[in-house]
């Protein structure tokens, strides 16, 4: 079978969007969403990495879900092919749902773990909901699925993989940071200019960062690059336009970069 890829998006649902590959050898380098992303193996092996205890090894009918923000990488096994299925959730949206039937959590309560499920009803129940979702079924049907599920799997949420990561002190402290660098996606400071602004050395920062967030605060920013140009291109926004507006060198620099993290050119996911 060849490979293929395929995006779910619709405008009156803006809250969720949803992505099929099959037999795919892409691979994604080191990543977060800006949004709830719950993935699930169809078929053939898949190495996760994410997890502080090291790579985890997924089998088809696995379900992992990782809140925004969290860098983590999903990839086929050397060599060999896999397919899945993704998710992505707006975040507030998502929190607004579970608001409904829960208290929020308290200011600087832990953050969500990742998770992972090997449970066979929970995947048959995502992957009805996915098929729901590419079907013609009409957008109140969809958003009655799409909540029912939310609704279970907060109820059995599966196994929490332990995020050593998280150090809300250290996140609080790189805070201003990482919110300069959201806002100036089209400027890369000097390391020696971010460090000072912390009062760190570079060497403190860079270890500062890799601890709150995953990856230095070059990638960290490019990584939100990438985020920002998803949202350009669903807007319908040109890809020149994009690349100009984020800061890339060229057009060509742009879709290598968006490419090694979405597995998929700009085009395809605007399409």
């Amino acid at each position: 079978m060849p490979a293929a890829t395929e995006f779910w998006r619709d405008p009156r649902l803006p809250h969720v969007e949803s992505r099929r590959a099959c037999n795919s050898r892409d691979c994604y380098r080191a990543h977060a969403h800006g949004t709830y992303s719950i993935g699930a193996v169809d078929a053939g092996g898949s190495v996760f990495s994410g997890a502080p205890g090291g790579v985890r090894l997924l089998r088809p009918g696995s379900l992992v879900t990782v809140p925004a923000g969290r860098v983590h990488a999903c990839n086929p096994m050397r060599g060999h092919a896999w397919s899945y299925q993704m998710l992505h959730l707006d975040a507030a949206w998502l929190q607004q749902l579970r608001n409904e039937t829960a208290a929020p959590a308290a200011p600087g309560a832990q953050r969500e773990p990742i998770r992972v499920s090997h449970d066979p009803p929970r995947y048959r129940h995502y992957s009805a909901l996915t098929d729901l979702l590419f079907s013609d079924a009409a957008p109140q049907a969809k958003e009655a699925g799409l909540v029912g599920f939310i609704g279970d799997l907060d109820h059995r949420p599966g196994d929490a993989l332990t995020d050593a990561l998280d150090d809300l002190a250290l996140q609080q402290r790189l805070q201003p940071l990482m919110a300069q660098l959201r806002t100036q996606l089209a400027h890369s400071p000097a390391l020696a200019d971010m460090a000072q602004e912390v009062g760190m050395s570079r060497y403190q920062l860079i270890r500062a960062f890799r601890r709150a967030t995953g990856l230095t605060p070059h990638a960290w920013q490019m990584d939100q690059r990438i985020q920002q140009a998803r949202l350009h291109l669903r807007d319908g926004q040109s890809l020149a336009t994009v690349a100009h507006a984020l800061g890339f060198a060229d057009q060509s620099h742009f879709q290598r970069v968006f490419k090694s993290i979405a597995a998929a050119t700009p085009g395809q996911y605007r399409r």
